[in-house]
């Protein structure tokens, strides 16, 4: 591996690692939804709601830290979502009641929504186009890897025997420490090339992409970032109207259609209600947890293959295959709990638990291979330099409103539809995304953000 590649990568990573603290904060409450319920006495919408809350600030966090990435840099917005990540954890560990809880979590969705927009972006303003799509996939291994270390770290704290008072504390408490790791490592990474640029620094921004790039490389891109940059120029400084501008329609439309699409089939019903669900199955609660672990581990898999393969096969092939398997196990979930029978007092009397298993890991394999990392990269190429930033945010905040309204209805959809009738409508949802993706999604690999630019707004 050459040295420059060995920089990108080590930065990539550290950068990345909000993804981590992202993934563990949003996945680790569901090993704390159960305790919460009963120690809180909590109805269906109040149980939706400890959940959501996160993401309804990680939806706020998603407008402003584009803006403010592109003020002050990205590093000191991460840094900042860093603390609040740290000060989330200690706050939601020490509860004493559920709005002191709620309240603790949407300090938290502040940091989820910064790191989530900003480290995808920061890595992929900073990597060469040959490795980019898989630079910014760290982002999402990232996320997973954190998502599994929550179904880890929640099975092994239920399994020290504190109680059902401390476990769910100690399970919020944990990310504290990776908080605490992350801020300290973001100091010994460098600004954005491209954001140093955008502030005339550009000897600094050579600095970097000397070190990123190599020497050769550095110089061509420069010239390729003043070159955007001065073709910016010439039209009035990007805002939110510029979204909506003719020329951006199509990469407007697809952001939006992705992000959407990302979340409406499901995914985080799956990693926040995880043990609720297996338990649906018949499984006792210790069972619950060592499967929702499972499901963690099966999405860090698929998403590392898809990171090796993002560069390789293209986003477009990613996806098709991803939104085929996504829909037909959504399809299977639907016939299985469709097919348990239940006593008149509305009890589980028979099921085919195996059948749940392979339609809810092959689900996750299906998202992790696509959806998951694939849309992060879109959002980090579709968008011009000049309203890159502000452009991520708005259809982050899309995507998190939407998965905000998932998380917040998918305990009362359980109690009113059922899950067969639930998860047939993620799959009809996965079925006319595939459609969608077939027939108007054009493949990015292996182009510099520069050419994407010129390519999709300023075609002919």
């Amino acid at each position: 591996m050459k040295a420059s590649t060995r920089f990108t990568a080590r930065v990539a990573l550290t950068v990345a690692l909000g993804g981590f603290l992202m993934g563990f904060d949003a996945s680790v409450i569901s090993g704390v939804v159960g305790f919460i319920e009963k120690e809180f006495e909590l109805s269906n919408i109040q149980l939706g709601w400890a959940v959501a809350s996160l993401t309804l600030t990680a939806t706020l966090a998603m407008m402003l830290s584009g803006p403010l990435s592109n003020r002050y840099g990205r590093r000191p917005v991460l840094k900042a979502a860093a603390v609040l990540f740290f000060i989330s954890a200690i706050a939601s560990a020490f509860a004493p009641n559920y709005l002191t809880l709620v309240a603790a979590r949407m300090l938290g969705g502040f940091g989820v929504g910064a790191a989530l927009i900003i480290a995808p972006m920061y890595i992929a303003e900073l990597a060469p186009a040959a490795v980019r799509g898989r630079m910014v996939s760290f982002n999402q291994l990232n996320i997973v890897i954190g998502i599994s270390a929550a179904f880890f770290s929640n099975y092994l704290i239920l399994n020290l025997g504190l109680g059902d008072l401390l476990a769910w504390r100690w399970m919020l408490g944990v990310e504290a420490v990776p908080a605490l790791l992350y801020f300290l490592a973001l100091f010994f990474v460098p600004e954005s090339p491209r954001w140093l640029v955008m502030q005339e620094r550009s000897e600094e921004a050579l600095l970097v992409l000397n070190r990123s790039s190599g020497p050769e490389q550095a110089a061509t891109d420069l010239s390729e970032i003043h070159k955007a940059l001065e073709m910016e120029a010439r039209e009035e400084k990007g805002g939110i109207g510029d979204l909506f501008k003719p020329a951006m329609k199509l990469v407007l439309a697809i952001g939006i259609t992705i992000a959407v699409l990302q979340q409406i089939t499901g995914i985080n019903s799956v990693f926040f209600y995880a043990p609720m669900i297996f338990e649906q199955s018949g499984l006792g609660t210790n069972a619950a947890f060592m499967q929702a672990i499972l499901v963690g581990l099966v999405n860090l898999v698929f998403t590392v293959l898809a990171i090796l393969y993002i560069d390789k096969l293209g986003r477009r092939p990613l996806l098709l295959v991803g939104l085929t398997v996504i829909a037909l196990c959504m399809l299977l979930l639907a016939y299985g709990f469709g097919q348990a029978t239940y006593s008149p007092e509305g009890e589980l009397l028979e099921i085919n638990p195996t059948l749940i298993l392979i339609g809810i890991l092959g689900f996750v394999a299906g998202f992790a291979m696509s959806l998951g990392p694939v849309m992060w990269v879109l959002f980090s190429e579709l968008f011009p330099n000049r309203v890159r930033g502000i452009a991520i945010s708005f259809v982050g905040l899309i995507n998190s409103a939407v998965s905000f309204l998932v998380q917040l209805v998918f305990p009362w959809e359980l109690e009113n539809f059922g899950p067969s009738i639930t998860f047939l409508i993620y799959g009809l949802f996965a079925a006319a995304g595939l459609v969608f993706v077939a027939r108007f999604f054009p493949e990015t690999k292996g182009r510099s953000l520069e050419q994407l630019e010129a390519e999709l707004v300023y075609r002919k």
